[in-house]
């Protein structure tokens, strides 16, 4: 008994102390500040974070504001609802000069060039080139390119993608491993018991949709006009099929020994396919995939490298999952009666968020890098598309146009740097050994 108040006294003291803390994530928070390199890191991915949100209205040859005529525009606003498909230009502004409209009044972004816009009196101008240019105010600080684009204009672009890229490869990356790695590390392969007439129309299922899904429609795919909307038409048919074999098993469970339930080793068979997806260099699968599409796009190579980024997060994952799967809270809530894949969702995962928090920051950090080095390559981005390593490329054209190479050479190497500083930043926060420092 005495003990047991022991016992009590002690966790009442540890909760105590969590609330005079503010919780884990607070104490996270107070052991990454007392970083100072990975806290300025943090500081500039904000900057870099802006410079993306609001890059449209830093860098436009299009106003702000203008008043044309007696009529309030916003051009660089209507630019954005044009870009999202939202709205169309009328037809006298489609092809209209922004800059020699004679305008009431006019307000226009801090850089009043976009990242397609040539300014041919300027070609292969560099920063401290005397430049052909009214005034100061219509100068390329950074410099220009072979057509006269402004530099400057062409690194914001290039910030919005290379955000673009990391996070949204990262969240792809993130969803397939979270999923995969749960499966694999809580389930492992004992736990996860379906019948014998489940694991048989599951594995027919799998067979007859791969077949009609992709085999029967290759044609269709390799000749698509959208191969993304292709695909997605593949993968419902594919999911169809599969739903329909699983209706079917319904059925064949109602015989005893279709429906006696088997252990199924799910840890095997996705630590298989993880060593399978490792096992295959990243670069030979988009240059062997990125040819599939009919037109480059940023976007195709977001998703791809999103699809061979998941393995790392799924090991970590499974790892931590192997770790909780057997703690108190978990044979808790399982005595409570609540379903397995609640306690996964509620109570496993999000207790195993630690260590992947940190695989996603350098996560980021490669798929900046593997973007910028397929478009220094020219590989899977749009041409008329601008990102900083197409501006490295371009560098090449002409060796004495310095400023094409060291710019964006810098922004790759500052963003990438970045990102790992706050992985490591991450990684000393949310060691345990350092809460008591």
């Amino acid at each position: 008994m005495l003990f047991g108040n022991k016992k009590q006294m002690v966790l009442s003291d540890a909760l105590a102390q969590q609330r005079r803390t503010g919780g884990y994530w607070s104490i996270v928070k107070t052991q990454f500040g007392k970083n100072r390199v990975a806290l300025w890191s943090l500081r500039f991915l904000y900057i870099f974070l802006f410079v993306a949100l609001f890059g449209q209205f830093i860098a436009n040859d299009k106003p702000l504001y203008a008043k044309l005529n007696g009529e309030h525009l916003f051009p660089a606003f209507k630019e954005l609802g044009v870009d999202l498909g939202l709205t169309k230009w009328s037809a006298d502004l489609v092809h209209a000069d922004w800059k020699k409209m004679g305008y009431q009044s006019v307000i226009r972004a801090p850089i009043p060039y976009s990242n397609t816009k040539s300014d041919l009196k300027n070609i292969y101008k560099g920063p401290f080139d005397q430049q052909r240019v009214s005034s100061n105010r219509y100068r390329h600080w950074l410099g220009t390119d072979a057509l006269g684009r402004d530099v400057l204009a062409g690194m914001i672009h290039g910030t919005r993608i290379a955000m673009s890229v990391g996070f949204v490869v990262m969240s792809i990356a993130a969803f397939i491993g979270f999923f995969f790695g749960a499966v694999a590390g809580y389930f492992g392969d004992d736990r996860l018991r379906l019948s014998r007439g489940t694991i048989i129309m599951n594995v027919l299922g799998f067979l007859f949709a791969i077949y009609y899904a992709f085999v029967v429609r290759s044609y269709a795919i390799r000749h698509a006009e959208s191969l993304w909307l292709e695909l997605a038409k593949s993968v419902l048919l594919f999911l169809v099929v599969l739903l329909l074999f699983n209706l079917l098993s319904l059925f064949l469970n109602r015989i005893s020994w279709l429906g006696q339930k088997l252990p199924v080793a799910a840890d095997v068979i996705i630590m298989r396919v993880i060593e399978l997806m490792t096992a295959i260099p990243g670069l030979f699968f988009l240059l062997a995939a990125i040819p599939l599409f009919r037109e480059p796009s940023v976007f195709n190579v977001m998703v791809l490298l999103g699809l061979i980024s998941w393995p790392a997060i799924a090991r970590f994952v499974r790892g931590e999952l192997i770790r909780v799967r057997n703690m108190n809270y978990i044979e808790a809530a399982q005595a409570m009666g609540f379903s397995e894949w609640r306690v996964v969702l509620k109570h496993a995962l999000p207790n195993a968020l630690t260590p992947v928090l940190i695989t996603i920051a350098f996560g980021i950090a490669g798929a900046i890098l593997a973007e910028s080095a397929l478009s220094f390559l020219g590989i899977g981005v749009d041409p008329g598309d601008t990102t900083w390593g197409q501006l490295l490329a371009k560098g090449r054209n002409k060796y004495s146009a310095w400023w094409l190479t060291v710019f964006p050479g810098l922004a790759i190497f500052f963003t990438v740097t970045i990102f790992n500083l706050i992985g490591e930043g991450l990684t000393d926060a949310l060691d345990p050994k350092q809460g008591g420092q």
